[in-house]
């Protein structure tokens, strides 16, 4: 549990860094850069740890495969609250395939 917690807070961290900034098309591109960096180096803090702890409770790919979807949730929540942007039928169905590639992966494991 510890590693998930982890992993929802880097990717909170990660999505400002990498799309937090597209409110602000006219900021210049290398003050956003460094911005994102900054915003960046924390969510290194979180992820680091929760791939050191989660490791041997899962396999590498397992910690990839749920990062992947936690990004995609907290994306998903990020482009409907700050970006004002609303989910299409066609991102639905493509989140539940990515679901589904998520339990293939684990099959046997839950």
């Amino acid at each position: 549990m510890k590693t998930i917690l982890l992993l929802f807070c880097s990717n909170i961290f990660m999505t400002m860094a990498w799309y937090g900034h597209l409110k602000f098309r006219n900021t210049p591109l290398m003050l956003v850069i460094l911005a994102s960096w900054g915003i960046a180096f924390f969510e290194y803090c979180f992820q680091v740890p929760a791939n050191r702890f989660g490791y041997g409770q899962f396999t590498a790919f397992q910690l990839k495969i749920i990062q992947e979807v936690i990004t995609l949730t907290v994306f998903i929540v990020f482009a409907w609250l700050y970006l004002g942007e609303q989910m299409k039928w066609n991102y639905a169905v493509s989140f539940l395939f990515i679901l589904g590639a998520v339990a293939f992966a684990f099959w046997g494991k839950l």
